[in-house]
């Protein structure tokens, strides 16, 4: 059967290849170690000329199935998956990137992902970070170092969009590698590839998984770059068609140097979440616009950040990229009204770090997560003091009305 819609593609990708006694689902294997009948074979598996398992560090047929469901949902060649999305995007920028090598990033970031890049430039690589919500910042910090673009499509907690489209073009021209990090997104409201992106990265511990009940990351392969024009690719890993370098010497040498695997059990945890993604991400759209417009005409909130609305800068830009607006977004409340005791005050929603929960999770972003970057960095990402991070999920939307109502009261 051919077109098979993206639920019904992600249900049943583990049954386009034999399954052992005919479960429906690939079953977790546990071991790390795999044999062989001979010395030739095993050789074959471990130089890349024959498909296999070598060592639970770098593959394993549980997350090689969770591999092929990621590889599907983002309309790419392949995929590798990591301990966490944090852990996908450290192993892909060290393996990729070497000392005096210029990296372009979006200013709007996790804060994690902030704290790596400000590491890797302790290492001898360059970062600039700009304003990626117009590509003409992005050319302006183009150096003839430069080896590679990174942006996340929706940025947390203030919700800015890169100019993906116009940054897409940009690297294309000039030979350049662009990553998108799809967290906030997911590959069922984006497909990065659209856009011209070679790498695509995802934490799968949001959205994908859905249930706040395993880690994980996952990087993929989209074949939309040129590989052999590619630097920093070891000739050992010049094996086979060049869609296929960046990605095997990420599993080769970026697997093995940090020890970032994801576990048989985890996979299977974030295969069965991956089911429902589109089912979930529907309910959470719709619940987030209601709430975005609830408290856009809520005399106690400043501001609200979230693309579904039209005052928001990129809601054009949303509107034309996304199947949904998604169901991040954040609120700043007015300077008189206390975040702590508003946070408090909450019964329903959880006061939790998480994202793409099934569960409405609360955040003060200011003293948590991003407490760490600064007031000053803070600042120039739009976070406030009272800046309120909310991942919406799937309950019902009365209810959160209800939850949040009596708490700005």
């Amino acid at each position: 059967m051919k077109n098979k819609g993206f639920t019904t593609e992600i249900l049943h990708s583990d049954r386009q290849s034999a399954i052992e006694h005919g479960a429906l689902i690939k079953p977790i294997h546990t071991s790390v170690a795999f044999g062989y009948k001979t010395a030739e074979e095993i050789c074959a598996v471990f130089q890349g000329r024959q498909p296999g398992f070598s060592y639970g560090r770098q593959n394993n047929p549980t997350v090689g199935a969770l591999e092929q469901k990621i590889s599907k949902m983002e309309g790419g060649l392949a995929s590798i998956c990591f301990a966490t999305g944090m852990a996908a995007i450290t192993t892909t920028l060290l393996t990729l990137l070497r000392a005096g090598d210029h990296l372009v990033s979006s200013a709007f970031l996790f804060g994690n992902t902030n704290s790596l890049f400000n590491t890797l430039t302790t290492l001898g690589i360059e970062v600039t970070f700009v304003d990626a919500t117009d590509a003409a910042n992005v050319k302006a910090a183009i150096r003839p170092n430069t080896r590679i673009v990174f942006v996340e499509t929706i940025a947390n907690p203030c919700t800015q969009i890169a100019d993906m489209e116009g940054i897409g073009e940009l690297c294309a021209e000039h030979g350049l590698l662009f990553v998108v990090d799809n967290t906030m997104t997911s590959p069922w409201v984006f497909r990065p590839a659209k856009t011209k992106a070679g790498l695509v990265i995802n934490s799968l511990t949001k959205y994908v998984g859905g249930h706040g009940n395993a880690l994980g990351g996952a990087v993929t392969e989209t074949g939309v770059f040129d590989w052999s024009t590619y630097p920093n690719i070891y000739d050992s890993y010049k094996t086979g068609k060049p869609s296929s370098w960046g990605l095997l010497q990420i599993r080769k040498k970026g697997l093995r140097d940090t020890g970032a695997s994801m576990t048989a059990e985890t996979a299977h945890h974030l295969s069965m979440g991956a089911e429902t993604i589109a089912l979930r991400q529907e309910r959470e759209a719709s619940n987030a616009l209601a709430l975005a417009r609830f408290f856009a005409s809520h005399p106690a909130i400043k501001k609200v950040f979230y693309p579904g609305l039209e005052s928001h800068p990129e809601h054009e830009h949303a509107k034309r990229l996304f199947r949904t607006f998604g169901s991040l977004m954040s609120i700043e409340l007015k300077p008189e009204v206390d975040c702590f005791q508003f946070l408090n005050k909450l019964e329903l929603v959880i006061l939790s770090t998480n994202l793409g929960d099934n569960r409405t999770l609360a955040i003060p972003v200011a003293h948590t997560i991003f407490y760490e970057m600064g007031a000053e960095r803070r600042a120039s990402m739009g976070i406030a003091d009272n800046t309120i991070r909310l991942s919406i999920g799937i309950e019902d939307v009365e209810d959160l009305l209800a939850d949040f109502e009596q708490a700005l009261a």
